[in-house]
C-alpha cells in the first residue's frame, strides 16, 4: 500500500511538472511576440498561431483547473481553481469571437495566467515531497545489522532478524541494534541523537540502552527488549508519520477571499455589460469586450499573481538573510505565534561540551591534565584537549597511565603521580573548604567539575558544560519583548536545564522529556495559543511537525531540517527572530495585496455606479 501510495504521489508530481513544461513551451512564443510588436515583428500565422498554441494549453494544462472549478460550483463554492477557470476560459472563449471580428484577442492572458499557476504548484509539489522524505531518513539511521551471540559465537544477522531476549555484541563506533539492557562490560553511549542529552552518557550492566544510540568506547553485551516497530526509533518514525497526516490543512487565504472576490467580479462585469449594452446604447460586441476585460484583468490577476509575487520577494529576501521558508501555510501560521519554544542541546546550546572555568593556574592545570588525557577515551578528553591547544599548552610523556572506571585517569608525569577525575577519584583526601565551596559553586552551575591533584594535594579544578551560542541571551530577550512567551523543552537533566535557562533569561522550563513526550508537549502548549518549536536533533522531528511553525537549525540532523517549516542557515537563535519577522511582513504584504486588490475592485464599481448615475 505504501508503494501504491508513493506511486501515486509521484505521478502526480510529474504530472504537474509535465503540464508546466508544456503550458511554459506554448507560451513562450507569444511572449516573444508582446516583446517584438513594439519593433514591429509578429508572431507567424498571428492570431490563428496564439489560437492553436492557447487551444493546446487549454486542453492539456488547464483541465484540472476546470474540473476542479466545476466541482467546486457544485459544492457552492469558490477557490483559487474557479478564478483561474473563469479567468482563462472567457479569455480564450471572447478571443475566438474576437478574431472572427477582427477585434482585439485575449490569448496570451489565459495561456500566462495558466503557466504561472502552474509554476507555483511546481515548486509547492517540490516542498511537499522534500517533507514526506524525513521520514524514510529517520529510519536510515537504524543499523543495518547486528552481531549476536549464537552458540557461544558471534554471529552477525540482518536487523530484521534480532529477536527479544538475543544478546548482541556492540563494539567501539558501532551503532546499538535495538532497545535493552546491557549484560556484560561498560562504556560511555552517544544519545544527544535521541534524549537530547548533550554529554555522553556512562553504561553499565543494568542499564538501558536505545537502538541507534552510537557506542564511544569499550565493547559490551546487551539483551534485546524491544525489536521492530517497539524500538523508540520506530515510535518517532511512527509519530512523525501521524503528525503529518492528522495535521488539517490550512485554507489558503486566497481562497477565503475568493469566495466574496468571485462573485463580486462577475456581478461588477454583469453591471458593466448591461451598462454598456442597454444605458449606455453601445453594440453588444463592445459591451462584451468591456465585461470580459473585468473578468479576465481582475480576477486571475489580482489573486492569481499577488500572493506569488509577495511569497517570491519574501522568502528571496529571507533565503539571503539565511532564513528559509518552505511554504506559503508557514507565513500564515507565523502571523499568529504566541509562544516560542526551544530545545536545548545545540539549539540554544552549542551541542558540543568546552572548558568554562580553569580554578588554578591554566598553565599547570591544562598541562598536567592534557598529559593524562591525550591517552583517555574519556568523552570530555576533547574538550579538556581543545583548550589546551587554544591555550598552546604542550602535553607530557605520561608512564603507568590507568583509567578508572567512573572515576578517572592516574599516571605518573615526570615520576610524579596524577590524578584527574570526578570526586570519587579522590574520596579519602581532605579536599579542603575553599575547593568544595568551588565544586558546590560550579555544579550548581550545571557544570561538569574535573579534579586535577596528586596523592597529596589538588592542583585546581577544571569546569566543563555544554554552553548557550552568543547569540541566544539576545534573541530570546527581543521575542519576549515582542510579547512572546519562551519555554525550554529538553531531554536533559533539570538542573542542567534551569541553569542554562537562567543565562539565556527562559520564561519556562520543562526538563527531563523523552521524544516520545516532546510532540505532547508542544500540543499542550498550543492549547494556550500558536507555538513555534525551535530543534535540530533527531529527537526533535516529531515536535518540529506537529507544532504551528516547525524551525530547524541549518547545522542539525537532516531529518530536523525537513520536519522543519523554516531553517535557519546560519544555526544561530537571532535567526529565529528574522525568520518570525520575515513571515509577518511577508504574510502581511500578502494580505495589503489582496485586500488592496479588492478595493480597487470597489472603486471601479462605485466609479461605475457614479457614472450610471450621471447617464441617468
Amino acid at each position: 500500500m505504501r508503494h501504491e501510495h508513493v506511486s501515486r504521489e509521484s505521478h502526480h508530481r510529474m504530472s504537474i511538472k509535465n503540464r508546466f513544461i508544456f503550458s511554459l513551451i506554448a507560451t513562450i512564443p507569444m511572449l516573444i511576440n508582446m516583446i517584438g510588436m513594439p519593433f514591429g515583428w509578429m508572431l507567424p500565422g498571428g492570431d490563428w498561431t496564439s489560437l492553436i498554441l492557447t487551444s493546446a494549453i487549454m486542453l492539456v494544462s488547464a483541465r484540472p483547473f476546470l474540473h476542479s472549478a466545476w466541482a467546486a460550483f457544485k459544492n457552492h463554492h469558490a477557490n483559487m481553481d474557479t478564478l483561474v477557470a473563469i479567468g482563462t476560459t472567457v479569455a480564450y472563449l471572447y478571443s475566438i469571437y474576437a478574431m472572427i471580428n477582427h477585434q482585439g484577442v485575449f490569448f496570451e492572458s489565459a495561456a500566462f495566467i495558466i503557466t504561472f499557476v502552474l509554476l507555483g504548484q511546481v515548486l509547492e509539489e517540490k516542498m511537499r515531497h522534500n517533507a514526506s522524505s524525513a521520514v524514510e531518513k529517520l529510519l536510515d539511521l537504524q543499523a543495518k545489522e547486528a552481531t549476536v551471540v549464537h552458540n557461544d559465537q558471534f554471529i552477525k544477522i540482518p536487523l530484521s532478524e534480532v529477536k527479544v531476549g538475543d544478546i548482541i555484541q556492540v563494539k567501539p563506533g558501532e551503532k546499538v541494534a535495538v532497545d535493552g539492557l546491557i549484560t556484560e562490560g561498560s562504556t560511555t553511549v552517544d544519545e544527544s541523537m535521541v534524549t537530547g542529552e548533550s554529554m555522553p552518557i556512562t553504561k553499565n550492566v543494568g542499564d538501558q540502552v536505545i537502538g541507534s544510540t552510537i557506542n564511544k568506547n569499550g565493547t559490551f553485551l546487551f539483551q534485546a527488549e524491544k525489536v521492530g516497530s517497539e524500538t523508540m526509533l520506530a515510535q518517532i518514525v511512527e509519530m512523525v508519520k501521524k503528525a503529518q497526516t492528522s495535521r488539517a490543512p490550512i485554507q489558503k487565504t486566497t481562497d477565503q477571499v475568493s469566495n466574496v472576490f468571485v462573485p463580486l467580479v462577475l456581478i461588477l462585469a454583469i453591471i458593466t455589460f448591461v451598462a454598456w449594452d442597454v444605458i449606455i446604447g453601445g453594440t453588444a460586441e463592445q459591451a462584451t469586450m468591456f465585461a470580459v476585460s473585468v473578468v479576465v484583468i481582475a480576477c486571475p490577476c489580482a489573486l492569481g499573481l499577488a500572493t506569488p509575487t509577495a511569497l517570491m520577494v519574501g522568502t528571496g529576501r529571507s533565503a539571503k538573510m539565511g532564513v528559509l521558508i518552505k511554504n506559503g501555510e508557514v507565513l500564515e501560521a507565523a502571523d499568529n505565534i504566541q509562544t516560542v519554544v526551544f530545545d536545548k542541546t545545540g539549539t540554544i546550546t552549542n551541542g558540543t561540551p568546552v572548558v568554562t572555568d580553569i580554578i588554578g593556574s591554566p598553565q599547570e592545570i591544562l598541562g598536567l591534565a592534557s598529559s593524562l588525557e591525550a591517552d583517555s577515551e574519556h568523552p570530555l578528553a576533547d574538550a579538556i584537549m581543545t583548550k589546551a591547544q587554544e591555550k598552546k599548552i604542550k602535553s607530557q610523556a605520561v608512564t603507568d597511565f590507568q583509567a578508572i572506571a567512573g572515576k578517572g585517569v592516574t599516571g605518573r608525569v615526570n615520576g610524579e603521580l596524577v590524578k584527574v577525575g570526578n570526586e570519587k577519584m579522590f574520596s579519602g583526601q581532605l579536599l579542603g573548604s575553599e575547593i568544595q565551596n568551588q565544586i558546590d559553586l560550579l555544579q550548581d552551575e550545571a557544570k561538569t567539575v574535573v579534579i586535577v591533584g596528586t596523592d597529596t594535594a589538588v592542583r585546581g579544578l577544571i569546569a566543563i558544560q555544554d554552553a548557550p551560542k552568543p547569540s541566544s541571551a539576545k534573541a530570546i530577550k527581543v521575542l519576549k519583548k515582542q510579547g512572546l512567551k519562551t519555554v525550554m523543552l529538553t531531554g536533559d537533566h533539570q538542573r542542567v536545564a534551569d541553569a542554562i535557562a537562567k543565562q539565556v533569561g527562559i520564561d519556562q522550563v520543562v526538563a527531563g522529556v523523552m521524544p516520545e513526550d516532546k510532540a505532547k508537549k508542544v500540543q499542550e502548549l498550543e492549547q494556550n495559543g500558536p507555538v513555534a518549536f525551535v530543534g535540530d536533533g533527531i529527537n526533535d522531528a516529531p515536535a518540529l511537525t506537529i507544532a504551528n511553525v516547525g524551525i530547524a537549525m541549518g547545522a542539525g540532523t537532516d531529518i530536523a531540517i525537513e520536519s522543519g517549516g523554516i531553517v535557519l542557515v546560519k544555526n544561530d537563535l537571532w535567526g529565529v527572530v528574522e525568520a518570525l519577522e520575515l513571515s509577518k511582513k511577508t504574510f502581511n504584504r500578502i494580505k495589503l495585496n489582496l485586500f488592496g486588490h479588492l478595493s480597487i475592485m470597489q472603486l471601479a464599481s462605485q466609479s461605475l455606479l457614479d457614472f450610471l448615475w450621471g447617464s441617468g
